[in-house]
């Protein structure tokens, strides 16, 4: 069965048990990005398990892309608010955020990173979509091309194109 197959019959029909295919299918891929943003095993797990949460809330709201890239946004963007957080709780004495944070954290580098998906989540769907089929899942244009059936030229001019409004909406918000 398909993931849009199971998300139809979860939200369509109310069978949640299949929720649990879901998670099965996809808990790996969301660990390793959880991973990738906090680096920490304890800290992935708990972010993969409130992605599965708010996938699951947000599930009546999906709008048919892929849904391992849309499980990757929710893993990601959980994960940065956790950063953010604990970057925030910064008032605690230095020994406790040093527990708590990773070894390589760089709180410049994470806000930017904030401030990019915020960026990225104002920008229309299509867009988004292209943007993680390149960067979140480092899919090939060609393949892009194929998913989507544009042109490998048309994605390549569109990828640019997104960017640059990226870095447009990143450099009038630092402005502000």
């Amino acid at each position: 069965m398909s993931d849009r197959e199971l998300v139809e019959r979860i939200t369509q029909q109310g069978d949640t048990r299949l929720f649990a295919e879901v998670v099965k299918r996809h808990s790996g891929m969301v660990f390793s990005k959880a991973m990738s943003v906090v680096h920490r095993e304890e800290l992935a797990a708990e972010v993969a398990q409130q992605t599965f949460v708010k996938a699951y809330e947000q599930l009546p709201l999906w709008r048919g892309q892929e849904l391992k890239g849309w499980l990757a946004i929710i893993a990601v963007h959980t994960a940065l608010h956790i950063v953010e957080k604990e970057r925030r709780h910064r008032g605690r004495p230095a020994e406790d955020v040093a527990d708590t944070l990773p070894d390589n954290f760089d709180p410049e580098h994470e806000e930017r990173l904030l401030h990019m998906e915020q960026a990225l989540s104002e920008l229309p769907e299509q867009d988004q979509m292209l943007i993680r089929l390149h960067y979140y899942e480092q899919r090939k244009t060609a393949d892009i091309a194929q998913l989507t059936g544009l042109t490998q030229q048309n994605v390549l001019v569109r990828l640019h194109r997104i960017r640059e409004k990226l870095k447009e909406k990143m450099n009038r918000e630092s402005n502000k």
